[in-house]
């Protein structure tokens, strides 16, 4: 007993904050204040159709199966081994190639750090910058959860909200000091409406959306919580009106400085910083903020390396990937799937060296990555309903309001946005250059095709000598 209490190390602060740190990143907010007022669309379309529905969801599918696996327990369950490999496949893949997008954002912004913006468009400094940090990270996570919980929280209450919540306060200042506000040469009711015409417009929706996504990480950590249940719920909702604030008041801000076709995907946070410390003749302050604004991706980058990575490893203890995938150190971290998680991301990152364009790559891997994770969602939405109505007596600490109806009309809609938007990510942008469109559809269509057909592909060449013998606590 004393070894299994000695594993609950998280409160439920600490998994908040990881779960803000998973989900939000200050990145997003160059990518909506882009839109204009269109801005606002996006924000109640990724919020209330889309982030409302996995946190209520997530929330009743983590209280009613508590066990380590995450969405791989919760697929298993309501449609069998493969699907349930499948969705944590997905959740995982996607985050292997999300990190060289994010940490190429932490680039950006220690760019700022070291006073040379220029730095920023630099393809090598980006590659080193993604590969250093990343693989450190990494090596904080082979020393266990407590000590990922802790940079979490350290890296998203300082490079994350505290940067954000500046940047709100300093866009406050802006706009009751009278300054021309750029969102407002085009407020008028059609600017808060994208272009319904015109469907390549809506090509950063999935983008959007995807800037919302993870909340159901941090269910894979509900047994490092003394009391999973109860405070699993509560450390999900406080994260939920957390990322959605700042996001709101956050892209406002970096819109009001600054003239759409000027922001930066990937340094429009530390413009827009620049900007209004510029005003207030605080720029000394800017290479401390590109210091914290980095270190708050690499929080995030922290918590994804300890979440869907952990959910593969249960997959691997349920025989679904070879006896090397199985294998933990002293801490209990998987450190065979950390190390193979790593050698595809040093990989991947080597395509920055290759493009002629980083924001052109950025925002294509970006899309990749919305498709395997939306695809993934579109399994998460059915496994609730399913389980709803087929495991109906399975106790569950907190449950979707409305009874079945309320189930069948919240992840509903939850499936539906998230079929929607993974649509429009096959239409090219129609505000960003991504070369060929063509090769922008084809290269999605191909990595769809090829990262959702892997997990049926590894389940078919299944062994049963890849099942390990049981052990107290697995999931069976």
């Amino acid at each position: 007993m004393a070894s299994l209490k000695s594993k609950r190390t998280l409160s439920v602060f600490v998994l908040a904050m990881m779960n803000v740190a998973v989900v939000m990143s200050l990145r997003g907010l160059p990518m909506m204040a882009k839109e204009g007022l269109t801005m606002v669309f996006y924000l109640l379309f990724a919020s209330i159709l889309f982030l409302v529905p996995v946190s209520l969801v997530s929330a009743e599918l983590a209280t009613g199966w508590p066990k380590n696996g995450g969405v791989y327990v919760w697929v298993k369950e309501a449609f069998g081994s493969k699907l349930g490999f499948t969705a944590i496949w997905l959740q995982w893949i996607q985050n292997v190639i999300w990190y060289p997008t994010v940490l190429a954002f932490a680039a950006g912004a220690l760019a700022y750090l070291f006073v040379d913006p220029a730095l920023a468009d630099n393809k090598f400094f980006s590659v080193v910058v993604i590969l250093v940090v990343y693989w450190g990270a990494t090596l904080v996570n082979l020393r266990g959860v407590a000590s990922a919980g802790w940079l979490t929280t350290a890296g998203v209450i300082g490079g994350t909200i505290l940067p954000g919540l500046l940047i709100i306060v300093l866009g406050l200042f802006w706009w009751f000091g009278g300054n021309p506000i750029e969102f407002s040469a085009t407020a008028n009711p059609s600017a808060f409406l994208p272009d319904f015409g015109n469907i390549n417009s809506l090509a950063f929706l999935g983008g959007i959306v995807l800037l919302f996504a993870g909340m159901e990480v941090g269910a894979v950590h509900v047994n490092e919580l003394k009391n999973p249940k109860g405070q699993f719920p509560a450390a999900i909702f406080i994260a939920m009106f957390v990322i959605i604030g700042i996001f709101t008041l956050g892209s406002l801000a970096v819109a009001a400085v600054l003239p759409a076709d000027g922001i930066s995907l990937t340094a429009g946070i530390m413009q827009a910083l620049h900007d209004f410390l510029d005003k207030f003749h605080s720029l000394w302050l800017l290479p401390v903020l590109g210091f914290l604004v980095a270190f708050g991706a690499i929080g995030g980058v922290t918590a994804w390396i300890a979440g869907p990575s952990r959910g593969l490893l249960a997959t691997a203890e349920q025989g679904e990937l070879p006896p090397f995938l199985q294998k933990v150190n002293k801490s209990g971290v998987q450190v065979n799937i950390l190390m193979v998680q790593g050698a595809i991301v040093t990989l991947i990152s080597l395509v920055y060296l290759l493009m002629p364009n980083v924001s052109s790559a950025f925002f294509l891997l970006t899309a990749l990555t919305a498709c395997l994770y939306l695809f993934m969602y579109m399994l998460l939405f059915a496994t609730a309903i399913k389980l709803r109505f087929s495991d109906p007596d399975v106790p569950r600490a907190f449950k979707v309001p409305g009874g079945n109806f309320g189930m069948v009309v919240i992840a509903g809609i939850g499936l539906l946005a998230v079929l929607f938007a993974y649509i429009i990510l096959f239409f090219p942008p129609s505000n960003l250059k991504v070369g060929s469109p063509a090769f922008y559809v084809g290269f999605l269509v191909i990595g769809n095709l090829i990262f959702i057909s892997l997990p049926v592909i590894i389940n078919h060449f299944k062994k049963p000598s890849w099942m390990p013998e049981k052990k107290e606590g697995s999931l069976e």
